[in-house]
């Protein structure tokens, strides 16, 4: 079926869909089927395109190990294939059990999972924690070097997780208010105003 008008034979195709058969000046070309549509029935679900996933990737994931394995575009798909494709990937050596469990909080019963954005590193014992329990005072730490002010808040101080970091880093108790003045003997002479 050609396009265009009497004047200008070369000009627009008709769209190929049955039901439709508009002629479109701006044709578009579907990539799948290789068939001409109007603007209306250009997408592969408009026009029901019995080859529009000719360029998706499909993948395949192993139960035993959580890896994904891509599968061959020219592949049927039947449960022959994906058996023998897992088949290879098993004796492959790459099929590992112990991938598939994610790490978790070092914390006995926290079962947050470690992502790149909430873990920490604890500096003296050296295990991976959740952001909740990234202090010494919050995981238990097994190291020798607890600073005072962590162990006296472990033993229920009430002091914050984050007065205790701070604290031992600046080698001071942020629980008195000191604030690097020299504490005198003498009364304060301040009036109280009501």
């Amino acid at each position: 079926m050609g396009g265009g008008t009497e004047a200008f034979p070369d000009l627009g195709k008709h769209c190929q869909l049955s039901d439709c058969k508009q002629l479109d000046f701006l044709p578009f070309k579907c990539d799948g089927c290789e068939q001409v549509f109007c603007v209306e029935h250009r997408s592969y679900k408009s026009h029901e395109c019995s080859n529009s996933d000719h360029n998706s990737r499909k993948v395949l994931v192993c139960e035993t190990c959580s890896m994904s394995m891509e599968i061959p575009r020219n592949s049927k798909g039947g449960k022959e294939e994906m058996a023998l494709i897992l088949a290879k990937h098993e004796k492959s050596g790459d099929c590992d059990p112990k991938k598939k469990k994610k790490p978790t909080c070092g914390v006995r019963r926290c079962k947050e999972i470690l992502t790149f954005s909430n873990t920490s590193s604890c500096k003296s014992c050296q295990i991976k924690f959740c952001l909740k329990h990234r202090f010494q005072s919050d995981h238990d730490c097994k190291s020798k070097t607890i600073p005072a002010v962590a162990a006296a808040a472990r033993v229920g101080g009430g002091a914050k997780p984050f007065l205790v970091a701070l604290a031992s880093r600046m080698g001071q108790d942020c629980g008195k208010k000191n604030n690097g003045s020299k504490s005198t003997s003498t009364p304060s002479t301040s009036v109280k105003a009501y």
